[in-house]
């Protein structure tokens, strides 16, 4: 099946189900997964002599067991690969959060701020309702490259091996 049309309907899929609760309450999400990978990494690797080296050969190992990964899952067939592809996208959970800022904020301003404090890392405790809007807007144009675009646009170049290793770079870049 055409690659695009596989992430069309990847992107249908994270529509509908987006991060179902009862799966990643049982379940480690792959992101959960990657960056307890890049934390064991780093506890192994960052110290002594030869960081940089030690750095070079982490992001080799993470790339590595990426696309191995990606790999691997893309050939149990065009099904799982959608599946995998969904649940490495994330437009419904960008669009759930930043909803219930909207949300928040119609309801009280300080009901916005317990949003917006949800998806980024500033104190927002001191938030007026555009200072809210703003820092949502910010989370969302980020997130967006992130969560979205980059992904989309590396399982289209690389299918599951390539949006794998893109998550992987960017958790661990995020770390």
């Amino acid at each position: 099946m055409n690659g695009l049309l596989l992430l069309a309907l990847a992107f249908i899929l994270d529509a509908v189900m987006g991060e179902p609760r009862w799966l990643w309450s049982r379940v480690p999400h792959p992101a959960v997964i990657m960056g307890r990978v890049v934390s064991a990494l780093d506890r192994t690797l960052n110290q002594g002599n030869m960081q940089r080296l030690k750095g070079a050969i982490a992001v080799l190992v993470l790339v590595s067991a990426a696309g191995v990964t990606g790999w691997l899952l893309q050939h149990l067939g065009t099904a799982v690969t959608i599946v995998i592809a969904a649940i490495l996208l994330a437009q419904k959970s960008l669009v759930d959060h930043v909803g219930a800022v909207a949300a928040g904020l119609r309801e009280s301003e300080q009901a916005g701020r317990q949003a917006v404090a949800l998806i980024v890392s500033r104190d927002v405790s001191a938030s007026d309702t555009s200072a809210t809007s703003r820092s949502a807007i910010e989370s969302l144009s980020e997130n967006f490259s992130d969560g979205v675009i980059a992904p989309a646009f590396w399982f289209a170049v690389g299918g599951l091996p390539g949006i794998a290793i893109y998550k992987a770079v960017n958790t661990a870049d995020s770390m």
